[in-house]
């Protein structure tokens, strides 16, 4: 962020909620990188620009940010990959760039630790990365702009976000349904592609029903997965009725269920 000293500072890091366990956790570098005079906080300025749009595009790269401190000659870092073979991918490029080859004389003083995930509900600051997320992790926009929809309309009911240091890996949303006696729907499902099938979805799903409390669940979701949550196919009246349709809870058998009115845009 921008202050009046006229420097771009890296906003604090967020280590709020609960850690979500992983076999294979994340890695995390902190540190600075430290110009020795003009000269090289010159190269430093005309090189990171680049090297940190590349190295953000990386597949594994779930956060990048680089900026100068107080000193202009100390610039932060806070970098975050998906596991140890993305941030070997990353140092393995960036050795062979322009940047790795024109900054070797620049000080380096960096932490590299392991970091896990942690879970809490959506906080202010969150919007503009949960909707980077559900756009990663769905391949378009439509899932993004459903999640604004019930924000706006004050129909996100419960917004919870798994977070790495602030930045959003996964998301998942529940919403009123209109139905026989009080329910939520439960979507979008979301975590970022490079961290899928590491349990980040499953923490997502129990935080949920946790939050739903004695409330039915429905979803529309894969039959495989949401059973071991204790769903079971609905025999409910809905445009999304099928087999993808389950329930955690009951509901009479037959009557019919209204999503929220963002789901018309689907």
């Amino acid at each position: 962020m921008d202050c009046t000293c006229g420097h771009h500072h890296a906003p604090a890091a967020d280590t709020g909620g609960a850690e979500i366990p992983l076999t294979r956790p994340l890695v995390a570098l902190h540190g600075r990188l430290i110009c020795r005079d003009a000269a090289q906080m010159m190269l430093a300025l005309d090189l990171l620009p680049e090297h940190a749009r590349l190295s953000r595009a990386e597949p594994g790269c779930l956060r990048f940010e680089i900026a100068q401190d107080d000193d202009p000659l100390v610039w932060t870092l806070d970098e975050v990959f998906a596991d140890k073979a993305a941030f070997a991918a990353h140092q393995d490029r960036a050795r062979a760039s322009e940047w790795g080859l024109r900054s070797t004389d620049l000080g380096r003083d960096f932490h590299r630790h392991a970091l896990l995930p942690r879970l809490r509900p959506e906080a202010a600051g969150d919007t503009a990365g949960i909707d980077a997320l559900l756009s990663a992790a769905f391949g378009g926009g439509d899932e993004a702009a459903l999640v604004r929809a019930l924000r706006a309309a004050g129909d996100l009911t419960h917004s919870l976000v798994a977070h790495a240091g602030g930045v959003p890996v996964g998301h998942v949303a529940l919403s009123p349904l209109a139905a026989k006696r009080p329910a939520l729907a439960l979507a979008p499902l979301a975590v970022h592609p490079a961290l899928q099938g590491r349990g980040i979805g499953t923490a997502l799903v129990r935080a949920a029903l946790e939050a739903a409390g004695d409330r039915p669940v429905v979803v529309l979701g894969e039959p495989a997965f949401y059973a071991r949550f204790g769903f079971a196919p609905a025999d409910l009246a809905s445009p999304y009725a099928g087999a993808h349709l389950m329930i955690r809870g009951n509901l009479p058998a037959g009557s019919g269920i209204a999503h929220a009115p963002a789901f018309a845009t689907l």
